[in-house]
C-alpha cells in the first residue's frame, strides 16, 4: 500500500483517480485505505508513513482471525455470543458474564493480534484510562479490561442497545422541542467529558444511541485523547474519524480541541433539524468530502429542510418551528475557524 500512496501523492486529483483505478483494480478495501490517507494529506515522510500505515491497517481486520476468536468462546468470566461491530482498533462482540457472581450482558472490544505493536497497545491502555475516569449516566461505562491468555488486549464495556439518535428521532416523529431536549442531554454528557479533559473526536449519530426508555448514551470514546497527556492530537497521526461529521481542522490535519466535538455536534443538530447532512457531496470519495467541508458554506437548516422533496406532514410541521436562532446556533457551531 505504501508505494501506491507515495505515487498517488505525486499526482493531481484527476491523475490520482486514474492511477488508483488501475493500481487498486478490484481491491475496494485497499482503495478505501489509500483514499482515507489522501484525504488527510499525508506527507511522504518515512516515520509518518510508517505510523499512518500502521493506523490504517487496523481498518482491515481479517475475518478468519475474528472467527478464530469467537470459537474460543470465552474471555475470562465472559462468554462470547456473537460479533456486533468493527471499528478502527478492533472487533466488538456481544458477551455475557455467566459465572457464579452474576449475569450481565456486555460489549467486549478487542484489538486484532499483531497490529500496530507497542503504539497501538499504548493507545489501547489510554482508552482504558479514559473510560475508567468517565462516570456519567449518558456515557457508556467501562466495566473491566485486560489481556487474553495469548496477549490480546480487551475492554469490557456497557452494552448499549439502542438506535442512532437521528433514526430514533425520525422513527418516533419527534417534534423540534423533543429533538432539542434530547440533544441538550447529549451536550451535557459531552461537556462532562470535556471537563475531564477528554475529547471524543468522532461524534456522529451512530455514536449517540437512544435506548428504549428515550435516554441517549454516547459510546466509543476509543479514539479520544487526554488533553493533559500532551499527546499529538493531529488527524494525520491518527486518522480515525467519520469524514461527513469531521471538522475542517481534523480534515486538514491540524490540532484537535474540544471545539472539534462542538463542530461535530453542530452537524448532528443540523441533521436532526433539517433531515439531511449540511453539505452536498459530489461523490463519497474522502478527499471530495473533505474539500466540501473545508471550503463550502452550508445552507441554513431552515432552508435545507424547505428543499426536501416529498415533504411529509411531520417535516412540514418541523420546518414551521425552526426559529432563526436555531439556524444561528448550528452555523456558529459549524464555523470553519475552531
Amino acid at each position: 500500500m505504501k508505494h501506491i500512496l507515495s505515487e498517488a501523492l505525486e499526482l493531481d486529483t484527476s491523475g490520482q483517480k486514474r492511477f488508483l483505478d488501475s493500481a487498486c483494480a478490484d481491491d475496494a478495501d485497499l482503495r478505501a485505505e489509500v483514499d482515507l490517507l489522501l484525504a488527510h494529506r499525508v506527507e511522504t515522510d518515512g516515520d509518518l508513513m510508517e505510523q499512518c500505515a500502521a493506523d490504517v491497517s487496523l481498518l482491515r481486520l481479517d475475518t478468519d482471525d475474528a472467527n478464530d476468536f469467537t470459537t474460543r468462546n470465552r474471555v475470562g468470566p465472559y462468554r462470547i455470543l456473537h460479533e456486533i461491530g468493527r471499528g478502527g482498533m478492533g472487533a466488538v462482540y456481544l458477551a455475557e458474564r455467566d459465572d457464579e457472581h452474576y449475569r450481565q450482558r456486555v460489549a467486549i472490544k478487542l484489538i486484532k493480534p499483531g497490529l500496530g505493536g507497542d503504539v497501538i497497545r499504548r493507545r489501547f491502555r489510554n482508552e482504558t484510562q479514559i473510560l475508567a475516569e468517565l462516570s456519567h449516566a449518558n456515557i457508556a461505562r467501562l466495566f473491566d479490561a485486560g489481556e487474553t491468555t495469548d496477549g490480546q488486549p480487551y475492554l469490557v464495556m456497557e452494552y448499549v442497545e439502542g438506535s442512532p439518535i437521528n433514526q430514533y428521532c425520525n422513527d418516533n416523529q419527534l417534534s423540534i422541542e423533543q429533538r432539542l431536549n434530547l440533544f441538550c442531554t447529549v451536550c451535557a454528557a459531552l461537556q462532562y467529558a470535556h471537563q475531564h479533559l477528554v475529547i471524543h473526536r468522532d461524534i456522529k449519530p451512530g455514536n449517540i444511541l437512544v435506548t428504549s426508555d428515550g435516554g441517549p448514551k454516547i459510546v466509543d470514546f476509543g479514539i479520544a485523547k487526554l488533553l493533559e497527556q500532551g499527546a499529538d492530537l493531529t488527524a494525520t497521526a491518527m486518522p480515525f474519524m467519520t469524514p461527513q461529521y469531521a471538522s475542517p481542522e481534523q480534515l486538514r490535519g491540524e490540532s484537535v480541541t474540544t471545539a472539534t466535538d462542538v463542530y461535530s455536534l453542530g452537524v448532528v443538530l443540523y441533521e436532526l433539524l433539517s433531515g439531511r447532512l449540511p453539505y452536498r457531496f459530489k461523490s463519497r470519495v474522502p478527499h471530495e468530502i473533505a474539500k466540501a467541508i473545508c471550503d463550502d458554506d452550508p445552507e441554513r437548516p431552515s432552508v435545507a429542510i424547505a428543499g426536501l422533496n416529498g415533504e411529509k406532514p411531520q417535516v412540514s410541521k418541523r420546518r414551521k418551528r425552526l426559529h432563526p436562532d436555531l439556524d444561528n446556533i448550528v452555523l456558529m457551531a459549524m464555523r470553519k475557524e475552531p
